[in-house]
């Protein structure tokens, strides 16, 4: 059987294959403990580590040194909320990632936290006047992500930094989604946290980074050895590091150009869809999105027929792969008060680097195949 056409790009990226010779190098030839400083060994991993953090720092516009290597995001967004001292007030996006929002409710469980709920419009957008007059009666901390994972939108992050230092607010912003698809500059917008993960970005999965704003400590989550100077403790994931590492570095150089042909095969596909699905609607801010998002709801046709009917020929999702195990609506069509008949019919497709124009051709006729079949069946 061959493999389906992939199109979950928001779910995991396949690892750029450039990256395997470093990768390579740092397992087998140079593979040494970057914390052992009494030999050639631990020099060369160490080397190998400061550049992936030049990478990183010059993809993200920050220093070096603020840079903390952690699994993924959802722990370097644990080690934020966690690391805060309590008594705390979040101010939360609804639509932020289950990493985050399970995160600050466990806090508020713990008697440790209250949350202020952030407004959101029907298309997703956050209301900024409604953001600023919350973050002027004083906060802990302010969440919201760079961009969302369902639904695409990308958010005012240099207008909403501004907000948050204006009112003297830590702000945390996961950017797991968004570092390597749109600018972002950590130094000049506000951000006091960052988070990334490789895996959204052609890097491995399991490593990920965390980003400090020079000035700012939290208490750490994992204690032993005190590594990454005493932020993050254990041996790091050298090879991880620099597949990460590598992967900013390709990001900033091709990122442009990438996410402009990925923006034209993402309306390619989505005007073959409108043009036989005259009923298909586009949920979220389309005038704001990653170039790769299409997220669409297609009335009286069922997601859960739509992949029984598909997952052989087409890797699509139904929402959060984080969240899909679950089997409850999505919170981010909730937060947005989608009907309940387009949040079971919601889709969520994602192209990426890989994905060629003639992918974009089958998908769109399975896929209006596929509708055509579930409409005549109805």
């Amino acid at each position: 059987m061959s493999n389906p056409i992939y199109l979950d790009y928001h779910s995991t990226t396949p690892v750029d294959r450039r990256l395997i010779d470093v990768i390579y190098d740092s397992m087998i030839d140079n593979f040494g403990n970057p914390s052992s400083i009494d030999h050639l060994w631990g020099d060369r991993s160490s080397t190998a580590i400061k550049k992936a953090k030049q990478q990183i720092a010059d993809l993200i516009q920050c220093h070096p040194q603020e840079i903390i290597f952690t699994s993924g995001a959802t722990e370097s967004i644990n080690t934020v909320i966690q690391g805060l001292t309590p008594p705390h007030h979040f101010i939360v996006s609804p639509l932020e990632h289950k990493a985050i929002i399970d995160t600050c409710e466990a806090m508020v469980k713990r008697g440790f936290a209250q949350i202020t709920w952030l407004k959101v419009d029907t298309k997703g957008r956050i209301d900024l006047e409604y953001l600023e007059k919350v973050c002027s009666q004083g906060a802990s901390l302010l969440c919201v992500m760079a961009a969302n994972n369902e639904i695409g939108n990308i958010y005012p992050i240099q207008e909403i930094g501004k907000i948050a230092q204006k009112y003297h607010i830590p702000f945390l912003c996961d950017g797991s989604q968004a570092v390597g698809k749109i600018p972002l500059n950590f130094e000049d917008w506000g951000i006091t946290f960052l988070t990334i993960s490789g895996h959204k970005l052609y890097a491995p999965k399991g490593i990920g980074a965390l980003i400090i704003k020079q000035g700012f400590s939290i208490k750490p989550l994992i204690y032993g050895g005190g590594h990454q100077n005493g932020m993050r403790s254990g041996t790091l994931n050298v090879s991880g590091i620099v597949g990460l590492g590598e992967a900013c570095y390709l990001r900033q150089s091709e990122m442009t150009e990438d996410e402009r042909a990925i923006a034209l095969k993402r309306n390619q596909l989505q005007s073959l869809l409108q043009a036989q699905i005259p009923s298909l609607i586009v949920n979220g801010d389309t005038d704001n999105r990653l170039a790769g998002n299409l997220h669409i709801s297609i009335p009286d046709v069922p997601n859960s027929a739509m992949i029984a009917r598909v997952r052989d020929k087409l890797a699509i999702s139904t929402g959060s792969a984080c969240t899909s195990e679950t089997f409850a609506p999505s919170h981010v069509l909730r937060a947005i008060n989608l009907e309940d008949e387009l949040i079971e019919s919601a889709l969520r497709i994602g192209i990426g680097k890989f994905t060629t124009h003639e992918e974009i051709e089958k998908s769109a006729t399975i896929l209006i195949n596929t509708i055509n079949q579930i409409c005549l069946v109805n």
